[in-house]
């Protein structure tokens, strides 16, 4: 059975529901606040169930670090839009600048800040539901959102699926920040990555995605081959000036079926994080703006205490028309899927 149990109150006196998939292999909480992952256990190389994702005890930690958007789920709109407009169909749609002149994350009051139904959808899966209405945040149409967390042995899954009465722009994505060690328990700089990609996308000095896609080959963003997340992070290079560190997205390979994006691998506990997805791009984030905090049971968070591989289309899309289109129309169906499949060695 899917556990419930009251997780706390809103100062603007919503109540917060936590609920908890437990399938004997592992053990994922989510939130009603925004569909957070706000815990997911997953066994080390001793068979120890170690919590991988950063977090807060209560909804009150929730609230005071709401920037964060920690195992948020993101909406309308991941990452940024150039300027917090877009035009669709010849019309301009103005937008919430909630990051310096851009938009970030679905604005002010994103999805991340909505309380989303929750049903139970099978043994060990949740179904979380929200209607986004015309005009909210600056978006048009009436945007009716499902996504589904399913806990299948180690391997979270993340089903997406919206559809819309006006055409619209869409990009859903999870927020959640991964620490393979332990949530609370040091750096992500030793954790081993392998990207499957042969570009990222640059970015200006606001961190906003611009059009120009840049080879990894010879640079400090090539992952191809599993190296330390922190090994070129220091490197004297413009983009990781502009991101603070790593804070890009890169360039998968277009398939419209599961493929592996990365693997992220924790030398310490032994604990490896496989992600596939349907989406043609991954934003890698290392946590290069966590302010000095405490989470979880106590615990100590600050710069790159996690980090983060959010599949998504590529940010800031509508200004950049070689990129892949964010739009949905109406009476289309979106459709994505995301996986983080952990095993232990």
């Amino acid at each position: 059975m899917i556990k419930q149990e009251t997780y706390g109150t809103l100062s603007d006196g919503r109540e917060v529901i936590r609920y908890t998939i437990d399938n004997g292999q592992a053990q994922v909480s989510v939130l009603n606040l925004g569909g957070i992952v706000q815990s997911l256990l997953v066994p080390d190389r001793d068979g120890k169930l170690t919590d991988v994702a950063l977090g807060y005890d209560d909804a009150a930690g929730c609230e005071e670090f709401r920037g964060n958007y920690f195992g948020a789920l993101i909406g309308r709109f991941g990452n940024r839009i150039g300027g917090a407009a877009f035009t669709l169909n010849g019309k301009e749609y103005k937008l919430f600048a909630n990051d310096g002149p851009n938009h970030l994350h679905g604005g002010k009051d994103g999805f991340n800040w909505k309380l989303w139904e929750v049903a139970q959808a099978g043994e060990n899966a949740l179904s979380l539901y929200l209607l986004s209405p015309d005009g909210e945040e600056g978006y048009p149409g009436n945007l009716s959102v499902t996504v589904v967390y399913t806990l299948d042995g180690a391997s979270l899954s993340i089903d997406y699926e919206a559809r819309t009465d006006a055409d619209t722009v869409l990009n859903l994505t999870n927020h959640t920040y991964f620490n393979l060690a332990g949530e609370g328990n040091g750096s992500i700089e030793d954790h081993l990555l392998q990207l499957n990609a042969d570009a990222y996308t640059a970015v200006d000095g606001n961190g906003l995605t611009i059009e120009k896609v840049i080879p990894v080959e010879g640079t400090p963003f090539d992952f191809r081959t599993a190296k330390p997340i922190g090994q070129d992070i220091g490197a004297d290079d413009e983009q990781l000036h502009n991101g603070g560190g790593y804070d890009h997205n890169f360039v998968l390979e277009p398939s419209s079926a599961l493929t592996e994006a990365a693997v992220v691998t924790c030398p310490r506990t032994g604990i490896r994080m496989q992600v596939l997805t349907t989406q043609p791009g991954v934003q890698l984030y290392t946590g290069n703006m966590i302010t000095p905090q405490t989470g979880k049971h106590g615990h100590f968070y600050g710069k790159r205490s996690g980090f983060c591989l959010e599949t998504q289309h590529f940010p800031n899309g509508m200004a950049c028309p070689s990129f892949a289109s964010p739009v949905l129309r109406a009476g289309e169906t979106y459709r994505q899927k995301t996986v983080y499949a952990f095993s232990a060695e």
